[in-house]
C-alpha cells in the first residue's frame, strides 16, 4: 500500500498540540477591518482549538499526526 498524503493546505493551518488537541487560526481577520469593532478584532487575534465536532475531518487531513 502506498503511503497516505497529508493534504497541504491542512498542514499549514493546523499544529497538532502533544495532548492531541489541534490549534488553528481565526478567520474574518484578514481584510474589511474597517466595518469590524474594535472588540471584534481584538477578539480575533491569537489562536483557537478545533472544536471536537469538527476533529474527525481534521484527522483525516492529517495522517500519521497521531490525532
Amino acid at each position: 500500500m502506498p503511503k497516505m498524503k497529508t493534504k497541504s493546505s491542512a498542514k499549514k493551518r493546523f499544529r497538532v498540540r502533544p495532548g492531541g488537541t489541534v490549534k488553528r487560526g481565526s478567520a474574518f481577520k484578514r481584510h474589511i477591518l474597517t466595518k469590524k469593532s474594535t472588540k471584534t478584532k481584538r477578539q480575533l487575534r491569537g489562536i483557537t482549538s478545533v472544536h471536537e465536532t469538527n476533529m474527525s475531518s481534521v484527522a483525516q487531513m492529517l495522517p500519521g499526526f497521531g490525532i
